[in-house]
Order: C-alpha cells, then structure tokens, then sequence
C-alpha cells in the first residue's frame, strides 16, 4: 500500500536507508542546483540574450526611414549584437565560476574553546 506520509519517491526512500549516504549529504545536489537554477547571472544573462536576439531581428528588418532617422546607423542591430554578448558573457562567467550552495552553519567553536580553557585553568 502507499504511504502518503512518503510522497517523495522511492529515490529518496533509498537515500534516506543508504548507510554510506551520511544525513544530509543527499541534499547538498539538490541545494548545488537550485543556487544554481536561480543564479542571478543566469538570468540577467538570458535576458540579454532574449532581447538582444529581438533587436537584432528587427535591425536586420528595419526599412531604409528607420536607418535614416538613426542618421545611417543600425542602431538596432549593433545594440542587439552588443546584448548578446553581454548575455553570453553573463552565462559564460556563470559556467566558469559557479555558485557554491549553501550549506548548514558551521559550528562556533571559539566559545567552546575559551570555556574549555576556562576549564582547565
């Protein structure tokens, strides 16, 4: 029978059971990809792409008055481009240094070692 107390799966029923697996350790992959997923330089980045494909399409569709008003100059098209490589910039600095997740607080041992020498004093 099925235990709605577990809806999770049977990925993280064997994980939790893995005596190799030490608690919590299991988690770190999930924590790595949600940093990851809602990484700022991933979405300013793909932004900058986004809009910078949009503008190079319609600079490359602009009709002679648009270039005319800009005064000669495709103003949409070399803005589109410089956007996208800003974009790949962004998701290239995003490949290369990635964000590390963040994991549980670390333990203050400065306390416990004033006391313990308080101790032995």
């Amino acid at each position: 029978m099925h235990d709605p107390a577990n809806a999770s799966g049977p990925a993280d029923a064997t994980r939790a059971t893995d005596p190799a697996d030490p608690a919590g350790a299991g988690d770190t992959g999930d924590r790595e990809r949600a940093a990851r997923l809602f990484d700022i330089r991933r979405i300013i980045g793909g932004l900058f792409l986004l809009y910078g494909v949009i503008l190079t399409v319609v600079g490359l569709l602009d009709g002679a008055a648009a270039v005319q008003k800009a005064e000669g100059v495709r103003i949409n098209l070399w803005t589109g481009v410089a956007m996208i490589v800003v974009g790949a910039v962004f998701l290239a600095w995003e490949r290369l240094r990635p964000v590390d997740a963040p994991g549980a607080p670390a333990e203050d041992t400065t306390t416990l070692d004033t006391e313990e020498t308080a101790r032995h004093a």
